[in-house]
C-alpha cells in the first residue's frame, strides 16, 4: 500500500511540475511573439502599459475582461488618430500592466488608478471610452472622480451585475485565491490553447472571430498565468462595487453615450443598455446590429460613435 501511495504522490508531483514548466515556457514564447508596443508609467504602485497616438482632444480607452490594448489597435485606433489624441491603456493586471501590491480587481481601485493615470499624463478632462468590463470601470471613474472626465462613450458595457457569469467566462469563476493561482499555473494554459477558438467564437458571437485575433488582437497574451489569475479576480470582484454603483447612476454628472449590439451574446443590451438608460437622464443609447466585440467587428460604426461623443462633449485640447 505504501509503495502505491508514494508512487501516486510522485506521479502527481511530476504531472503538476510538468504543467508548471509548460505554462512558464508558453508564457515566455507568447511574450517574445507579442512584446509590449507602448510605454510604461508608474501610477500609485501599479506599472501601467499604454499607447499614446495622434493629436487633438484626448480620448482614453479602457478594454474589457481578459483583454488588452490589442482589442483597439486591431482596427479602431487608426480610425481615430487623425482627429484625436488616443491613449490606450492596459488595465491594472491586464496585458503588460501590473497591479499595485495588495490590489484586487475591484472597480473602485481600478477607477482610482485610471483617474491617477489621467492626472499623471496631464490630460484635461478627456472623453473616457470603455468596452465591456471597461465600461464599468469608466462608470466608476465618472462616479468617483467626475472632475477628471468630460464624458463617457461606452461600447457593449457592463452596467449591472449579471445573474450568472457569461458562458465564455464561467471557468474564471473561482473565489479562492489559492485555487485561482493553482489553476493559473497548471491547467489554465493548456485548456486555453485547446478551447481558445471555441471561447473566442462565443465572445464574438454571432459575428465571426477573426482568425488573426490571437496575434493581431493580442489574444494570445491571455494564455499567461498571471493574466488568468487577474482576470478571474476581476470577474469575481466586480459585484463588490458594481452593485452599489447601480444605485448611484442617477447622480452621474457627465454625459454618457452607450453603443450596444442587439445580438450581443455576452451582455444583453436590454439589461446593460436600456437598463442603464432608465436610471440616468445623462444616458443616450444607440443600438446597432452586431455582437459584443464591436471595436473589432464594426470599427467604422464604433469610431463614428466615439467621434460623435467627443464632439458633443466639447472637449478641451490636450
Amino acid at each position: 500500500m505504501i509503495p502505491l501511495l508514494v508512487g501516486a504522490v510522485i506521479l502527481v508531483v511530476v504531472s503538476v511540475g510538468g504543467l508548471v514548466i509548460f505554462t512558464a515556457i508558453t508564457a515566455r514564447r507568447v511574450e517574445k511573439a507579442l512584446p509590449p508596443r507602448g510605454r510604461f508609467i508608474d501610477v500609485d504602485g501599479a506599472r501601467i502599459h499604454y499607447l499614446d497616438k495622434g493629436s487633438g482632444p484626448a480620448i482614453v480607452i479602457i478594454h474589457g475582461l481578459g483583454g488588452q490594448m490589442g482589442n483597439f489597435t486591431y482596427a479602431l485606433l487608426e480610425r481615430l488618430t487623425g482627429e484625436f489624441r488616443v491613449i490606450l491603456m492596459d488595465r491594472p493586471g491586464s496585458g503588460y500592466s501590473t497591479r499595485a501590491r495588495g490590489a484586487t480587481g475591484r472597480l473602485s481601485e481600478q477607477a482610482a488608478t485610471v483617474a491617477a493615470f489621467i492626472r499623471k499624463l496631464g490630460l484635461q478632462r478627456p472623453l473616457v471610452v470603455g468596452h465591456s468590463l471597461g465600461g464599468a470601470v469608466a462608470l466608476a471613474v465618472a462616479l468617483d472622480h467626475p472632475q477628471v472626465v468630460s464624458g463617457l462613450a461606452l461600447v457593449a458595457p457592463l452596467t449591472h451585475v449579471p445573474e450568472h457569469p457569461p458562458a465564455p467566462f464561467k471557468a474564471l469563476d473561482i473565489n479562492s485565491n489559492f485555487l485561482r493561482w493553482l489553476v493559473a499555473w497548471t491547467v489554465a494554459t493548456p485548456i486555453g490553447i485547446r478551447r481558445g477558438k471555441a471561447i473566442l467564437d462565443a465572445i464574438f458571437s454571432p459575428d465571426p472571430a477573426p482568425a488573426d485575433f490571437p496575434t493581431r488582437g493580442g489574444g494570445l497574451l491571455g494564455l499567461r498565468p498571471w493574466c488568468f489569475y487577474n482576470t478571474s479576480m476581476d470577474m469575481t470582484d466586480v459585484e463588490v462595487d458594481l452593485t452599489p454603483m447601480v444605485g448611484r447612476y442617477a447622480t452621474l454628472q457627465v454625459p454618457v453615450r452607450i453603443l450596444c449590439g442587439t445580438s450581443d451574446a455576452v451582455l444583453d443590451y436590454k439589461i446593460h443598455g436600456e437598463g442603464m438608460k432608465a436610471k440616468s437622464s445623462q444616458v443616450r443609447l444607440e443600438l446597432v446590429e452586431g455582437g459584443h466585440m464591436l471595436p473589432i467587428t464594426e470599427p467604422d460604426v464604433t469610431a463614428k460613435f466615439i467621434k460623435a461623443a467627443a464632439r458633443d462633449d466639447s472637449m478641451p485640447s490636450n
